[in-house]
């Protein structure tokens, strides 16, 4: 076959195993019952053992001692014996992709999240079409998370008045978003328009922190969320009162100010906010590993090639910057793992998100990269974990309804091999993932993982063939 024809061959097969690959949501089952499982609830760090959890239609109804709960006739038993339930993750900084992109690629990052144990995510760039997704997915229609979207950003390109900015508040609200993502560029009036807008008409709002606003202003207004740690170097830095320094300098960490960590730590509570550091783009972003290094990750071999070459174009750029010493790296790292660990040892509401599919940050599998940035960092894995279960719950005032192992909760559930209390990564041991009452064995979740690296290798070859 000549190289022409191969390379044909190799793009009718792509085009057509993209029309046919979605996943379908496996069966549901009345009753699905755990028999003999440790169960880590995470209301506490520990693990109860040889228990036996049942879920009904989608909510858990029963944990108890095997002698305990008895498992009704029909139901489908998992056996969980040696093994660990743990409530389903939540990625707190997700991107779905928009209508603008395709269908398939859409569905695959809805499964590879819920492949990892993603069963909830904070969708943090939405569109209108993500309104239909949301209730598609709580309906079962598409497998994946649950979604909480925020509607398309509010930021310097799109409020160019207070005015403006207020009503996109009230327009979002009505067309029934979850909150405002808020990203740079905003105005100081513009933002105290949407926020006080935000306040009156009952939505959060939340992102980033615009370096006409500020951290201090920001908290001032109880922003929900402040992602990516948007601001906090700056404001523990001696630049801090400087209206002309810029938050996103790394400069700054060669101006620490130990003593204002206190100050913005406690500040950040006072005021409710909420932090989701996305720790591992920062690592992936400014860290020193080698494009060689960031591409020999596993999880690669489910990224396409073009999404490949735009992390590697990226990467190359950071590595470029000649101020960008190791050292330098190192010190911006550290210091934002020292924050993080000040957030969490005042009690701070700290959440997990990992910012996928963004710069080498995989869907799921960067959430439980997350998780080991946040051991990292100094948390327990308890501590981890919570920011990843039962947090969430309690950020969306649901607390009990998702994130615990308890009846009333919702049948979002991990089985893994070994406990993740102990060691975060047993997270990723994953035997199957229950979505809502429906579910994924491993064996599921191996064919679709296989299928998506399957169509990237057609991709990769129709990519290299001239």
């Amino acid at each position: 076959m000549r190289i022409q024809d191969r390379a044909l061959a190799a793009l009718v097969l792509l085009l057509c195993s993209l029309c046919a690959h979605a996943v379908a949501p496996p069966p549901a089952h009345d009753v699905i019952a755990f028999v003999g499982v440790n169960v880590v609830p995470m209301t506490g760090d520990l693990v109860l053992e040889r228990q036996t959890v049942l879920a009904t239609r989608g909510v858990i109804t029963a944990v108890g001692g095997e002698e305990q709960v008895r498992v009704p006739r029909g139901a489908f038993v998992i056996k969980g014996h040696g093994k660990y339930l743990m409530p389903g993750l939540a990625e707190m900084h997700a991107h779905v992709p928009k209508g603008t992109e395709s269908r398939a690629y859409r569905d695959d990052v809805l499964f590879l999240y819920t492949a990892n144990g993603v069963t909830f995510a904070r969708g943090m760039l939405g569109d209108p079409e993500h309104l239909t997704l949301r209730s598609e997915l709580a309906a079962h229609r598409i497998l994946g998370p649950r979604l909480y979207t925020s509607g398309p950003s509010l930021n310097g390109n799109t409020v160019s008045s207070p005015e403006q900015g207020a009503e996109m508040v009230r327009e979002q609200k009505r067309a029934g978003y979850d909150f405002i993502k808020l990203h740079p560029g905003l105005t100081r009036d513009s933002f105290l328009a949407i926020a006080r807008t935000a306040h009156e008409v009952g939505i959060p709002f939340g992102g980033h922190v615009s370096q006409g606003v500020g951290l201090r202003l920001a908290l001032e207004n109880r922003q929900a969320t402040v992602d990516h740690l948007d601001g906090y170097i700056l404001a523990v830095s001696s630049a801090a009162d400087d209206p002309t320094a810029h938050p996103d300098n790394l400069g700054l960490v060669l101006k620490l100010d130990p003593p204002r960590i206190a100050e913005i730590v406690t500040r950040t509570r006072a005021a409710g906010t909420w932090v989701v550091p996305t720790q591992s783009l920062s690592e992936n972003m400014i860290g020193p590993q080698t494009l060689d290094v960031l591409d020999a990750r596993p999880e690669m071999r489910y990224v396409s090639p073009k999404l490949r070459a735009d992390y590697r174009k990226r990467k190359q750029g950071t590595l470029d910057i000649k101020a960008l010493t190791p050292e330098l790296s190192n010190k911006y790292l550290d210091l934002r793992r020292q924050l993080i660990r000040a957030l969490n040892d005042a009690d701070a509401g700290l959440l997990l998100g990992s910012d996928a599919p963004q710069l080498y940050n995989v869907p799921g599998f960067a959430t439980h990269r997350e998780l080991q940035a946040m051991v990292d960092a100094g948390l327990t894995p308890h501590q981890a974990l919570r920011m990843g279960t039962s947090a969430p719950a309690v950020f969306v005032r649901e607390p009990g309804k998702f994130g615990i192992v308890a009846a009333g909760a919702s049948a979002d559930l991990i089985l893994v091999d070994a406990n993740p209390l102990a060691d975060v990564g047993n997270a990723q041991k994953i035997g199957g993932v229950l979505v809502r009452g429906r579910w994924l064995s491993r064996q599921f979740i191996d064919d679709g993982l296989n299928e998506i690296q399957r169509r990237v290798a057609i991709a990769a070859e129709v990519t290299d063939s001239p």
